[in-house]
């Protein structure tokens, strides 16, 4: 069996212009490696190189640490350290499920409500998908992905929304990492977004619902190809195998 490798402690975000407590910091800049896949499923998660390239003590990074574990995203292992966590697919079907209700609500609260400056606010949010589409850059998609859901929930007024939805979809969002580069796939983004966009500015509730409903639908059937693609990344355990089955 390969020895599990060692995470790129190069990739970490540097923590001097966020804000926050220290150990807030450093959570932030290790959980932003985690869900970029800047740190795969499986490697060793050392404290000494992000010590070295954060420049902070242990302490922090050890909270940092024992927090990321809550979230699901490492696994502090007794006696042989602690790794970045595999992908579970139990985790990340319930992420979904949960997801995709929030989700709905959101979209038929805002048809309902919009107005003429969110409106403007998602419309150059679409510019922004098309202009990295063409620029091919799927980080910066993948971000823009993210800030026009974000747009949504925020417009819907009920401000511990999006950190509920964030935290219930960790790993849906880790995974939804591995797809974008699919062939097709961000351009196939960008035109669901721009369906769920068109139904809202027509201030069509069941219009928008079912345009994220098809949206959203996309997610899970792709993942369980990737699982049967690269299985390496993901832990088996034995609720997915009595789903799977």
């Amino acid at each position: 069996m390969n020895r599990p490798q060692d995470i790129d402690a190069t990739r970490l975000p540097d923590i001097s212009t966020t804000e926050g407590s220290l150990a807030q910091r450093v959570y932030q800049s290790i959980k932003h490696a985690i869900l970029a896949l800047d740190f795969p499923p499986g490697a060793n998660l050392r404290k000494a190189p992000i010590c070295e390239r954060l420049g902070v003590s242990r302490a922090p990074v050890s909270e940092a640490i024992a927090r990321l574990a809550a979230d699901g995203l490492v696994d502090v292992v007794p006696q042989s350290g602690t790794r970045v966590s595999y992908f579970s697919m139990a985790e990340i079907r319930e992420g979904a499920f949960l997801r995709e209700a929030l989700e709905l609500a959101t979209v038929a609260k805002v048809a309902r409500d919009l107005t003429e400056d969110q409106r403007k606010k998602l419309s150059r949010n679409m510019r922004m998908q098309e202009l990295l589409i063409e620029d091919e850059d799927i980080p910066g998609f993948y971000q823009a992905d993210e800030d026009f859901h974000a747009l949504l929930m925020d417009f819907t007024g009920f401000l511990r929304l999006p950190e509920v939805a964030q935290t219930v979809s960790l790993q849906v969002s880790r995974a939804r990492m591995l797809l974008l580069p699919t062939p097709g796939r961000v351009a196939e983004t960008l035109a669901e977004h721009r369906a769920i966009f068109e139904a809202i500015s027509r201030h069509d509730e069941q219009g928008a619902q079912d345009a994220m409903r098809h949206h959203l639908g996309q997610l899970m059937p792709r993942i369980e190809v990737l699982r049967q693609e690269k299985p390496q990344l993901f832990n088996i355990t034995p609720k997915d195998t009595r789903e799977a089955g």
